[in-house]
């Protein structure tokens, strides 16, 4: 690998407060053009590949890469380009939507729960619990007459310490069991959303992914800042991170996240399972029928 990112300065452990306000939504290029850019994520792409075969051939961990941004930072194409060379039976992608009826009769965490990873397989949530915390905090009314949650169990002045509780709880018996959890946070500026949601308007192939709601939500902006402050900082830990990601250069930001995902990975004890001696003389034996057929 010809390329390697300093990723300390995006990392987030609960060690000290971020302030999303002082993050940068921009920094240097990590690539020179787009024929670096293009050659530089193929070689994370076949290194990702390789580390997750082995992961795969192991089958003891697991590893669960959650991603948060505001509309238009660009999770969907971050996670198709940095997965694309990835084999297809050991990564699963779970967008989360609007919850069902059937997702609204239980607890917050079960439609994410029931997604997990298996052993051996990398899991990528496109929005997940952490919705929890910022959607419906900025919108509470989604709590108090959707979400079927008994009218005497919500104190809107604790409830969101509560949930903060139990994510923390979860991601730690995910880490103690054998799945890795990182998180990102894709951080896009304000003045480069209205860009590209000109730009999904100017554009007609881009048309179907602008909605009436993008701009309104986008009125929230500074709330939807808050909550996701609060739930970086309530959440962070060294088993369970966030990295705050520049993502006003999509190609930047996909580099960056590559970059976390393979050293994360090869931080792991993987190895392909050890063969003995009987099975190394019973797959000889195998060779040599095959040879004489």
């Amino acid at each position: 690998m010809h390329c390697t990112i300093d990723t300390a300065p995006f990392t987030v452990t609960g060690e000290r407060p971020v302030r999303l306000s002082d993050a940068p939504h921009k920094v240097d290029s990590f690539y020179t053009d787009k024929d670096d850019y293009k050659a530089l994520l193929e070689e994370f792409q076949e290194e990702i590949n390789d580390l997750q075969r082995m992961m795969y051939a192991h089958d003891r961990h697991s590893v669960l890469l959650v991603f948060q941004a505001m509309d238009a930072a660009g999770k969907d194409s971050t996670i198709r380009h940095i997965m694309s060379g990835v084999n297809v039976h050991g990564v699963t992608v779970h967008p989360f939507k609007r919850p069902s009826s059937e997702e609204l009769d239980h607890d917050f965490l079960w439609r994410t729960t029931k997604a997990l990873p298996q052993r051996g397989r990398i899991g990528i949530f496109n929005r997940s619990y952490y919705e929890e915390v910022l959607v419906v905090r900025v919108h509470p009314d989604i709590l108090t007459q959707y979400q079927k949650v008994p009218p005497e169990l919500i104190d809107l002045d604790a409830v969101w310490a509560e949930r903060y509780e139990s994510i923390r709880d979860l991601e730690r018996h995910l880490a103690r069991n054998g799945t890795m959890v990182l998180k990102f946070f894709l951080n896009l500026s304000r003045d480069e959303q209205r860009n590209r949601f000109i730009s999904r308007i100017d554009e007609p192939e881009k048309n179907w992914k602008f909605s009436e709601d993008d701009v309104k939500e986008r009125g929230f902006w500074d709330d939807y800042q808050r909550a996701y402050e609060d739930a970086i900082n309530a959440t962070a830990a060294p088993h369970a991170p966030w990295f705050v990601i520049p993502a006003d250069d999509k190609r930047n930001m996909r580099l960056i996240v590559s970059q976390i995902v393979l050293e994360r990975l090869g931080r792991l004890n993987l190895h392909y399972p050890n063969v003995s001696d009987e099975r190394r003389q019973a797959l000889q034996h195998c060779r040599e029928m095959l040879l004489d057929d």
